[in-house]
């Protein structure tokens, strides 16, 4: 009954333990992109002809002669990149980080270091959990086309458009893929913005696609894009297929605290057993649970790290 309960726990902490993690790194994540904001200058802007099309023969085709100022600067991994809105799942104004490893993904959302920035010419690619760490994806397969996508970043506002990827279900606004199908994440002409997530809920078997296409009319001006591909903190490139599944990954490294954290949960529960067999009282019940909640806590954040799939 007692492994029952902790395992019950566990599935407890995961959907609603892990969104405590992120509210507080998100708290921290608008301040620091409110000063940002605040930094952040214009630079002067040239004009391009820019056709504004999915890569698809589905979806708005349009052309349209806009200045394409210079592209904003990349912040560092895991620091805020802007803020995400998706009205019709009632997201609202959640920080996305540039990086989308596990420790970039129980931030918030992640921008794929590999693709454009949101708000620059190209395809602007976005990972985030589905059913934990706040779940900001969770209702993404109710998008339909026409749905707005309002990302803002130092540049601007800039609103997407989600059209039908695949043009046999032209009412549908998501694409089921494998894991391995990296394509969807391959750059683009034209300001184009592509969320990723696990699907189905719970699952971390295959990833759930939305494709949007940028609203001239309802956003500021585009930015010309960097030059630049994904790495890690060591400088190495990392290709597709390793920044779709990097944030899936257990990490090593979490199984050592893990054990220490679940040794040091048994000695304070056992302890607590004993002094609430011997004085048996509310208080002695009291006092025996918030210790044990505070070590189970910390062991179930290293235990959570180490398993292989994060949803």
């Amino acid at each position: 009954m007692t492994l029952g309960l902790l395992i019950l726990l566990f599935v407890a902490y995961q959907l609603w333990g892990t969104g405590i993690l992120t509210a507080r790194a998100q708290h921290g994540l608008k301040q620091d992109f409110a000063k940002a904001q605040q930094a952040y200058s214009a630079e002067s802007t040239t004009s391009t002809t820019v056709r504004d099309r999915p890569p698809t023969t589905v979806g708005p085709t349009t052309t349209t002669t806009q200045p394409v100022r210079p592209a904003p600067p990349v912040p560092a991994e895991g620091e805020p990149e802007g803020l995400i809105s998706i009205p019709r799942i009632g997201l609202n104004n959640m920080a996305f980080v540039e990086g989308v490893s596990r420790d970039d993904l129980k931030k918030g959302p992640g921008h794929y270091p590999d693709t454009p920035l949101p708000g620059t010419l190209g395809n602007a690619a976005i990972a985030g959990h589905r059913t934990t760490f706040l779940h900001p994806f969770y209702d993404v397969d109710k998008l339909k086309p026409n749905d707005d996508i309002i990302v803002e970043t130092v540049a601007g506002k800039f609103t997407y458009k989600v059209y039908a990827p695949d043009p046999a279900h032209a009412d549908v606004g998501h694409l089921i893929v494998k894991p391995t199908d990296v394509q969807v994440v391959d750059n683009t002409p034209n300001a184009q913005l592509t969320l990723t997530s696990c699907n189905p809920k719970f699952s971390a078997e295959q990833r759930i696609v939305i494709k949007a296409v940028l609203a001239p009319n309802e956003s500021a001006k585009p930015a010309r894009p960097q030059a630049r591909r994904g790495t890690n903190s060591g400088g190495k490139v990392r290709p597709h297929q390793a920044l779709m599944e990097e944030g899936l990954s257990g990490q090593e490294r979490s199984l050592t605290s893990a054990v220490r954290w679940g040794f040091g949960a048994l000695l304070v529960g056992l302890a607590w057993w004993w002094a609430f067999r011997r004085w048996r009282h509310p208080i002695t019940w009291i006092v025996g649970v918030v210790p044990f909640l505070a070590v189970l806590f910390a062991f179930y954040v290293y235990f959570e790290q180490a398993l292989p799939a994060g949803y």
